[in-house]
């Protein structure tokens, strides 16, 4: 069973969201969110492990389809990314800013590989998780 860091692929893919006209940097973005749990008294914890969990979500959102490349006429510099329709709804189900998140991500993490486009897309269609 995979365990993902929501909070993190939350950060990430806000930075998509943000991102016309930047490169998409994963590793300072997660240096961000280890400040920002710090700022709230919460435990960080391996910052270079997080790092590289940072880069892991970008090859896996890329290659599972919750991201890609961001046309120039959006703001595209070869560098950076748009959230696709998936990505989307990803963002929507663990969005921390929407009251009772906790319960899509726990759905997700009941699964094999929440993340697995036909395992995510199976339970992302399913209203009450929402």
């Amino acid at each position: 069973m995979s365990t993902y860091n929501w909070d993190l692929i939350e950060r990430l893919l806000h930075e998509v969201q943000n991102g016309a006209g930047h490169s998409f940097t994963p590793r300072p973005y997660a240096e961000q969110h280890a400040a920002a749990l710090a700022a709230e008294g919460e435990t960080p914890g391996n910052l270079d492990e997080l790092k590289v969990t940072a880069t892991e979500y970008e090859k896996l959102l890329l290659d599972r389809g919750f991201i890609e490349s961001r046309p120039e006429d959006e703001g595209g510099n070869g560098e950076n990314f748009i959230l696709t329709p998936r990505g989307s709804s990803l963002l929507c189900l663990i969005d921390s800013s929407i009251p009772g998140n906790d319960h899509p991500r726990q759905v997700l993490d009941e699964q094999a590989d929440a993340l697995a486009p036909e395992t995510f897309d199976e339970v992302a269609s399913k209203a009450q998780i929402a």
